[in-house]
């Protein structure tokens, strides 16, 4: 028999092989490797991802370099400081609670991962998604607790964040914001002839078809003044936008050029625009939103946006909610882009309050945008020639003003589409349009009173129009298959220096032949090859149009001036007066607190109504909203949007409201018209 060796015994009380497990350090630095790859797959690269590609966002909020740096860096390390220190907490409770905990934190972030994908690759929605992401985050959890593999590369993966900021920075639209390479810009060449001051303005999101009344003409009852502009201008009704982007349409006006690369809309990617081929013999006045198309050396733009680390961070932290949330969104950084008014900004009043026209609270400067009252401010006669330029969003949403210029509060969610919401949507853009219209009127009046009016060329127009057909609403291609007619063509209104009766011009505009025309009429030779047609040359032969949703992809449109839409339909309950009616049935209104005290002084009223109804309460039925006994709108129920809402009723006529206390009354419509008073709570 061989003879067998035997180990010696192992000494027990030398505690455990450290070989067999290393330092409880190393462990936890691998757990923290772990979680900051699963942090940077949910919240860095998704944040950064469209970020980058919205370099408008950082624009319109006027970010410095710095601002810009500090988001990023908060974007990458924010998020994971909270795992980092539950982690260290959970240190002196022993291995195996800091396993669990460690084990909790991958399976949260894997199921928050999951909601992600899941919006992309399945139908599911809301709680079905969450639970099936809650099911994925378990079952990844224990198999990254059981085997090896899922830990490595998640711990290779921890280099991630490291890429996605790289990307931003250095790959991504949002780089020539951040590290701008020059400014460059070729200067135009003064040509024999009369240079006269030129004073544009750019609106956004402006269908043409808004404008129109059922003769297809501007409809000068709804909107007086651009109708008063028409008459002593030369409108073209069949001009259209080539993108229903701002930050590929606006740069293409301004340069002349169809947009052929997903480029910032800055000066380092433009050199060569309107401001460059007029600044060298102009003074340029540029007041500009969401671009910044006009370098430092040509002119400085004073008015600013709420601006800061602050409103990034609180912005892109809403960005974020979207990102995650288990429901369709709309991830777009311009549903932030709101203007200030000129009372937020604190500034003085350009004018004083007009008598013709006046807003009804008295509250013109208060309420008018802080950007459009500097560009009032510097209408004045200058002995150099000046461009006095203005890109105001308006009437882009967000929605927030009456025709008479009082404003009031929506929720930040509120669905654009679907039944009953893309009616709200319409109702809302066409009473800020309203408003919009006593801006231009505000122009007109200040031109004529500072003597500019006559000598100038005035150029009125809006980059892009939206659909508010059902089931494409919106700006993009669906609605550009389906609606072009309401996104592509836009109002175009020219009034040439010493231009006293309108005229109408039905050539094929687009909107790429504006620089051309602007050089035209101020005797400038633009030194670059541009795609426009002059308005002055011959028309374009072809009839049909170009219009980008992505840039160096033209898709052809075709058909001619669009034909007036029906305005909303007016219930003929709108203007009763509800005497004693029964009472029969509930609702909540989120907002009814706002009627118990309004203050006109503050310029604002609660003229949107919003909340829900019981279940029972069947989908399409009407409700009637009635203030101080008057019924101001009536508004379907609908299925619940995201935040519950099963109604939302539009109040625009702000003669219903009462300084103090206003009654609020729901009212629900039989289908034989009789009503029943709904308490409300």
């Amino acid at each position: 028999m061989a003879e067998r060796t035997l180990a010696p015994p192992r000494d027990h009380t030398a505690g455990p092989d450290r070989r067999e497990r290393p330092p409880w350090w190393r462990s936890e630095l691998a757990r923290l490797a772990e979680v900051t790859a699963l942090v940077g797959l949910v919240v860095t690269q998704p944040l950064l991802d469209v970020l980058g590609r919205s370099p408008d966002f950082f624009l319109f909020h006027r970010a410095s370099r710095g601002d810009v740096l500090l988001l990023v860096a908060l974007i990458a390390l924010a998020p994971t400081v909270p795992f980092a220190l539950l982690g260290a907490l959970a240190v002196p409770a022993g291995r195996l609670i800091r396993a669990a905990v460690h084990a909790t934190f991958v399976g949260l972030l894997l199921a928050a991962l999951a909601v992600q994908a899941g919006r992309h690759v399945t139908p599911l929605r809301g709680v079905p998604l969450l639970v099936a992401a809650g099911v994925a985050g378990a079952a990844g959890a224990a198999a990254h607790r059981r085997w090896r593999a899922p830990r490595r590369v998640l711990r290779v993966a921890a280099a991630g964040p490291l890429v996605f900021v790289g990307l931003f920075l250095f790959a991504s639209p949002a780089s020539a914001v951040v590290l701008p390479r020059g400014e460059g810009g070729a200067a135009g060449i003064a040509g024999a002839g009369a240079h006269p001051p030129v004073v544009m303005i750019v609106l956004d999101e402006l269908p043409l078809v808004s404008l129109l009344g059922p003769d297809g003409r501007i409809d000068a009852e709804r909107y007086p003044n651009f109708a008063a502009l028409a008459a002593g201008s030369t409108w073209y009704p069949n001009a259209t936008g080539v993108s229903g982007w701002t930050p590929y349409a606006l740069p293409a006006m301004l340069t002349g050029r169809y947009p052929e690369q997903g480029a910032a809309p800055h000066y380092s990617q433009y050199p060569d625009n309107l401001f460059t081929a007029l600044g060298g013999l102009y003074r340029i006045k540029a007041e500009e939103s969401i671009t910044r198309l006009c370098p430092p050396s040509r002119c400085e733009q004073a008015t600013t946006p709420e601006q800061g680390l602050g409103v990034l961070v609180r912005e892109s932290g809403k960005l974020m909610g979207r990102i995650a949330a288990p429901v369709d969104s709309r991830v777009d950084p311009e549903d932030s882009y709101r203007e200030r008014t000129a009372a937020e900004a604190g500034l003085d009043a350009a004018e004083p309050v007009p008598d013709d026209p006046k807003f009804r609270w008295d509250t013109l400067d208060d309420n008018q945008p802080a950007r459009f009252t500097s560009f009032l401010a510097g209408l004045r006669p200058d002995p150099r020639p000046t461009l006095h330029f203005l890109h105001l969003l308006m009437p882009h949403s967000p929605w927030a003003y009456l025709p008479s210029g009082a404003h009031y509060a929506a929720p930040e969610d509120l669905p654009n589409d679907g039944t009953g919401w893309v009616d709200l949507a319409r109702a809302r853009h066409l009473a800020q349009l309203g408003y919009t219209d006593r801006l231009i009127g505000e122009t007109l009046r200040t031109l004529r009173a500072t003597g500019l009016y006559d000598k100038a060329l005035v150029v009125v127009t809006a980059d892009h129009g939206v659909s508010f057909r059902r089931d494409w609403q919106g700006r993009g291609m669906d609605a550009i298959e389906h609606a072009a007619n309401e996104v592509a063509w836009v109002p175009m209104f020219v009034k040439e220096p010493g231009q006293r009766a309108g005229r109408v011009d039905d050539r094929n505009w687009e909107h790429v032949d504006l620089l051309p025309t602007i050089a035209d009429e101020t005797h400038m030779r633009v030194p670059w090859q541009m795609d426009g047609r002059s308005a002055k040359a011959a028309p374009r032969e072809r009839a049909d149009k170009r219009f980008y949703d992505r840039p160096g992809q033209p898709v052809t449109i075709t058909g001619g001036v669009p034909a007036p839409l029906p305005p909303p339909a007016a219930d003929p309950l709108v203007g009763t007066r509800v005497g004693n009616v029964p009472v029969g049935g509930s609702a909540t209104v989120a907002n009814r607190d706002a009627f118990d005290a309004f203050d006109p002084a503050r310029g604002g009223l609660p003229a949107l109504v919003w909340g829900t109804v019981p279940d029972d309460v069947p989908d399409g039925t009407r409700l009637a909203v009635a203030v101080n006994g008057t019924v101001g709108a009536v508004a379907p129920v609908v299925p619940p949007d995201a935040g519950g809402r099963r109604f939302a009723a539009f109040l625009p006529d702000d003669r219903l409201f009462a300084a103090g206390a206003n009654r609020l009354d729901l009212y629900r419509v039989g289908d034989d018209g009789a009503l029943r008073r709904l308490t409300l709570s």
